[in-house]
């Protein structure tokens, strides 16, 4: 039982993303219509069910407006797990500062890039003119901010079924 599944407030807005197992604890209970199923079927010692995919509640949760914070793993989901420098996509990636910090560079949005650590040993403290470096893109930060966290959300637009109940995500614009 390691499938993902959806869940969804009663609006249809994207809340959580939870494991198999509890999505068919809230089924069992009544707490929640299934939307979409997999291929998979579930037996019991009573019932056979068809594996959710995606879940509704069926009351309304209300919750805050969740802050996008800025972390290593929303930086490198925004950037896609490539390199701003080179192109090169891997799982040895690390965070690099454009302008760097001993220039007063900040750590924000706009200035923490994904890098690979050989760009990132070439580059070591320097500007990007003296290195003669450029950016893939420019960064900034995300304007969705999903109740999801941004790995999961962008990892989760890869569901063809969850596309349609996600909102429209650029991370560049």
């Amino acid at each position: 039982m390691s499938h993902d599944v959806l869940v969804l407030n009663s609006d249809y807005a994207p809340l959580n993303i939870c494991s198999l197992r509890r999505a068919i604890n809230l089924v069992y209970l009544g707490k929640v219509d299934i939307l979409h199923e997999n291929h998979l079927v579930i037996h019991s010692a009573s019932i056979q069910l068809q594996s959710p995919s995606v879940v509704r509640l069926r009351s309304h949760v209300k919750r805050p407006m969740p802050q996008l914070r800025l972390t290593r793993r929303s930086i490198f989901a925004r950037d896609n797990y490539t390199c701003q420098y080179c192109g090169y996509r891997g799982n040895d990636l690390t965070i690099d500062h454009i302008i760097p910090r001993r220039c007063g560079g900040p750590t924000s949005w706009d200035n923490l890039v994904c890098c690979c650590k050989k760009c990132n040993t070439k580059k070591s403290d320097k500007t990007l003119a003296q290195v003669s470096f450029s950016l893939k893109s420019a960064p900034k930060r995300p304007k969705y901010v999903p109740f999801i966290s941004l790995t999961k959300f962008i990892s989760s637009a890869q569901n063809e079924v969850w596309r349609d109940y996600l909102p429209v995500f650029d991370s560049r614009n």
